[in-house]
């Protein structure tokens, strides 16, 4: 095998990840744009929401999508900000890592004080939804 080929072979092996993890957010994205989450039944609660009441920074992001799927960006603002900020960054991600991964660059990981902030923003984004004050703002509208 030549060099050459060698190099295909890797840049082929180096973009099943990225592909397939698209592919399946791509499926997945198309179901939730088709199967309105609204309607009740069709999805299971979060277990935060239906043992305690508080919600999780996840909560709404179902309805978020399913409303950014159909162009209605105050409607999924109103389910979830954080995931309307969120889905758009984390696709950013996955061009770049397939980019990366297209032209056999590599893919590094992110340095570890970007994930603490990450895990930070979530945690202080699903204690202000459920500050009662704040609710009506950063909180899904039932």
């Amino acid at each position: 095998m030549t060099a050459e080929a060698r190099t295909r072979e890797r840049t082929r092996r180096d973009v099943a990840a990225p592909a397939v993890l698209g592919a399946i957010v791509a499926g997945a994205t198309a179901y939730v744009a088709l199967v309105d989450p609204n309607s009740p039944g069709h999805y299971l609660t979060c277990p935060l929401l239906l043992l305690t009441g508080l919600e999780c920074p996840g909560c709404g992001a179902l309805r978020a999508t399913h409303d950014l799927a159909h162009l209605d960006l105050a409607g999924a603002w109103s389910m979830n900000p954080l995931w309307v900020v969120l889905a758009p960054t984390l696709v950013l991600m996955w061009g770049w890592w397939m980019a990366r991964a297209w032209t056999g660059r590599p893919v590094r990981p992110l340095p570890v004080p970007v994930a603490w902030v990450g895990l930070g923003v979530l945690v202080v984004f699903g204690v202000l939804r459920n500050v009662p004050a704040l609710s009506g703002w950063l909180g899904p509208a039932a």
